[in-house]
């Protein structure tokens, strides 16, 4: 895999996923390390005429009027970390830290933070050797950015807090050491360079956009397993039908769903069984293709937002400025993730409706609950209740954060963007889509074989042959959570896009 190069201007979500899930190593470019040290330039210059300067030469939020003597810079920094690690709850999985160091070293590799280039070069070897501080997962506001999260990363950098290092959890001094990477002193600014952005919220967050452009495509698979089980009427997916509301999504679903179903036997026209289908399978186009083009749009803000400068203040060495804005505010952040829930739960929210079709006589035409042996087995009754449960939790998740916000640091901090809490539930709201749709997966081809399968089209019969491989069909009662792990499993290793996208030859659309 190649090294990724980082010079704050062209990291690309894929590129995030192969360091943060598949140990791709980094470096500096040569470009990023002159910008690096041109800023940390005009931050000595700036101690040394004591040029008053929010986070150099004073203090922090509401002790922004307080000025810092140059003796002091140093125990200022090493406060600001020590006391701002105040986080709650469960740590972060190890491949959100490593997007955490990711793309805060991504965000100081502009040259506007007047961060050192030996405490860069730190986060890059930190990265590099797989040294991955222990962060919770509770606590930032999304402004002024993730400053609990990002203060954890930073206390395993200074030899303190914890860290995870080759499978195990210990000190991050022990940490450190173990992987020959000699801890830093923070000097004047760094400690502000290091913990004041939104880099714990995007690292999740582009992390769960990936997820969900792989989700769409999944929901895609599964909604045409349910159209095989059900003998749908594929008109509704015909390209003229779709030119007359030409939304992009709209029609990238209905053309991979005609992907998908070519050559089935078992899908029908208008009139042969029934005149149309009902809004979950004949309105997939038009559902999944909403939330392709909400997925779209997150997507753009997250790949701005992996390449900004998100520090407080901004180092300009072309005049010598250190300027205090608001780039560390969240809300360009939280409310495309906002957007991303409800998008996300939507998927799982027809999926669902597609089940109970499947597994209600009233509606299949299929035996109750798709086993043969109603009463004394109860066949997948309660698959359906798992998914409505899900579901129902989606719609709670869903709720915007964003419309909160609470006044922080006496007042001065008095409007929060919430992001971080937004972008956390949406990668929840992910996890419980995926779950959803394993079910859909399992139940639509337990469909397919009670129905009598005439035939499946191209895309279609490669994702049944998978999910036969592994999870076979019921006759008498057995537990199901193994099969329902295993439909989940082929989706997240990419073994169920991969064989159906191999079997069609081409891409499906998103």
């Amino acid at each position: 895999m190649e090294k990724v190069m980082l010079n704050g201007n062209d990291l690309t979500i894929q590129q995030i996923v192969d360091v943060c899930r598949n140990q791709a190593e980094v470096a500096l470019t040569e470009e990023s390390k002159r910008a690096v040290l041109a800023s940390r330039r005009v931050v000595n210059e700036l101690l040394e005429e004591k040029k008053v300067v929010y986070g150099i030469t004073t203090g922090f939020g509401k002790f922004s009027d307080v000025v810092i003597s140059e003796d002091e810079s140093k125990e200022l920094q090493r406060n600001l970390i020590i006391t701002h690690a105040v986080g709650a709850g469960d740590p972060f999985p190890i491949e959100v830290v490593r997007g955490m160091l990711l793309l805060r070293t991504n965000n100081l590799a502009k040259g506007y933070s007047g961060i050192r280039l030996e405490t860069l070069e730190t986060m890059v070897q930190m990265l590099n050797r797989g040294v991955t501080p222990v962060v919770p997962s509770q606590g930032s506001l999304g402004a002024s950015g993730d400053l609990a999260p990002l203060s954890h990363m930073v206390l395993v950098m200074i030899g303190l807090g914890e860290a995870y290092y080759q499978g195990k959890r210990m000190s991050g001094a022990k940490a450190m050491e173990l992987a020959g990477i000699p801890t830093v002193e923070l000097a004047a600014k760094e400690g502000l360079a290091l913990n004041n952005g939104t880099q714990c919220m995007t690292a999740v967050g582009a992390l769960a956009v990936y997820d969900a452009i792989r989700l769409l495509k999944m929901a895609d698979i599964a909604g045409a397993l349910s159209f095989e089980a059900q003998n749908g009427v594929v008109d509704a997916l015909a390209p003229r039908v779709q030119a007359l509301r030409p939304h992009r999504g709209q029609a990238a679903t209905a053309r991979n769903l005609l992907r998908l179903l070519d050559g089935s036997r078992n899908t029908t026209h208008q009139g042969e069984i029934r005149v149309q289908d009902a809004y979950s399978l004949r309105c997939i186009p038009q559902i999944h293709g909403a939330s392709k083009e909400a997925v779209d749009y997150v997507k753009d803000h997250v790949n701005i937002e992996i390449n900004s400068v998100t520090d407080n203040p901004l180092i300009f060495p072309e005049d010598r400025a250190g300027i205090s804005g608001g780039n560390f505010h969240g809300q360009p952040m939280a409310l495309p993730f906002d957007f991303l829930k409800i998008a996300q739960a939507e998927l799982a929210d027809v999926s669902e409706r597609r089940i109970e079709r499947l597994v209600n006589p009233a509606y299949s035409g299929l035996p109750a609950f798709l086993t043969n042996h109603g009463g004394v087995c109860s066949g997948f009754m309660i698959v359906q209740y798992t998914a409505a449960a899900l579901v129902s939790e989606n719609k709670v998740l869903a709720h915007p954060a964003s419309v909160d916000s609470i006044p922080s640091s006496a007042g001065q901090e008095d409007h929060v963007s919430m992001g971080t809490i937004a972008i956390r539930q949406a990668a929840e709201i992910g996890r419980n889509v995926r779950r959803v749709l394993a079910m859909e997966l399992m139940v639509a081809c337990q469909g397919i074989d009670l129905r009598g399968n005439k035939g499946l089209g191209k895309g279609t019969q490669a994702a049944y042959d998978l999910v036969r491989r592994g999870c076979a069909t019921l006759d008498r009662d057995r537990e199901l959570y193994p099969d329902i792990n295993y439909c989940e499993q082929i989706m997240t290793d990419g073994s169920l896009l991969k064989a159906v996208e191999t079997a069609l030859g081409e891409d499906l659309e998103y």
